[in-house]
């Protein structure tokens, strides 16, 4: 009777694992980070914010602090037009910020919809501690950001308005669907348009998402972002939506997004990725799935955008898994100084 609860018990772990792994069984190819503090973050330029992040977590600072001053690094930014100062417009010229940040308690704050102010993160991190709401838009949103000291300013840069007006000559303002999906080709000047620049891909990648955990071994995170190119006004994407863009379980885990932020919504994308991890699915076995998720949704679509999810769990196992080919994300942690790597992808 031993020998047969044995074999079952058995049995019944290999199935676990088949299941996590898929069809072919092979182990999860997430990896994990040696002790603790780690700070991972999406793109390229996630390597200046992680800098920024790891000077708090190196000093045993909290996770909270480290991802907020780590993203306003890339609010800042005047050469990044998808975060925060700098961000292309939307189709009226305006430029609106979204972000939201979330402890290791689950508190969380989140702004939608913000003009005039660079650190949209910091306005976030403000509703949580200050308010009793999670999300403040629009008018609103400034208005709490100006009582609390911040200042009002143009986001709106000689370079970011000169995209804008050319791609106002191509779009010809007619409220065509899809028409912000279009941007300008690199390199070639704002002329160069080039409809197959599609947002969320290597050249508009649109959003800055970051978790961490710190030396106690505690998880937050934060996701910033100037949203879609020449969006219609009042877009508003996943990156300010707590579970969409941005979800943390100090259990369990933490994840962010980053491409299309329609399609992430649609999923609950952040939130689905640590509930995988709940089960079991290691971090980019959990990322994969949800990419899956929304190919299943709209195979056809999902081939012409780019969508991408970033998770660390509580063992410091981090993973990435992404649409298409291009999408990177950063590292940094005790034994790992701040390594860009390519996230896998399903096309």
């Amino acid at each position: 009777m031993n020998d047969r609860r044995r074999f079952l018990k058995t049995a019944a772990l290999g199935a676990a694992v088949f299941s996590l792994d898929g069809v072919t069984g092979t182990p999860a190819r997430s990896q994990t980070a040696k002790g603790k503090p780690i700070v991972i973050s999406t793109w390229d330029f996630g390597r200046a914010a992680n800098d920024a992040a790891w000077e708090i977590l190196k000093k045993g600072g909290r996770a909270l602090d480290a991802v907020e001053a780590g993203v306003r690094v890339p609010e800042a930014d005047p050469n990044n037009h998808t975060v925060g100062f700098s961000g292309y417009p939307d189709r009226d010229g305006r430029v609106t910020l979204d972000a939201c940040i979330m402890d290791e308690h689950g508190n969380c704050g989140s702004v939608a919809a913000l003009e005039h102010v660079t650190h949209a993160i910091s306005v976030a991190r403000l509703v949580m501690e200050k308010t009793p709401h999670v999300m403040l838009v629009g008018d609103g949103a400034l208005q709490f950001a100006l009582a609390n000291g911040f200042q009002k300013e143009n986001l709106l840069t000689p370079e970011s308005e000169k995209a804008w007006k050319e791609w106002l000559k191509k779009s010809e303002y007619k409220p065509v669907i899809n028409i912000e999906n279009k941007s300008y080709e690199p390199g070639k000047g704002a002329t160069a348009f080039n409809p197959l620049m599609l947002p969320g891909n290597v050249y508009n990648h649109d959003t800055i998402g970051m978790v961490a955990m710190d030396a106690a071994g505690n998880l937050s995170g934060a996701c910033t972002t100037s949203g879609m190119a020449f969006k219609l006004h009042g877009r508003v994407g996943d990156s300010p939506i707590i579970g969409a863009g941005l979800y943390v379980d100090n259990e369990v885990g933490a994840a962010t997004s980053t491409g299309v932020g329609e399609e992430v919504i649609k999923i609950v994308g952040s939130h689905l990725v640590v509930e995988l991890m709940r089960q079991g699915y290691p971090p980019e076995k959990a990322c994969k799935e949800a990419v899956t998720r929304i190919v299943k949704r709209s195979p056809s679509k999902a081939k012409e955008i780019q969508v991408g999810f970033l998770a660390l769990n509580k063992k410091g196992q981090y993973g990435a898994y992404c649409l298409q080919k291009g999408f990177s994300y950063a590292v940094y942690s005790g034994d790992t100084n701040n390594v860009l790597y390519d996230g896998k992808s399903y096309f």
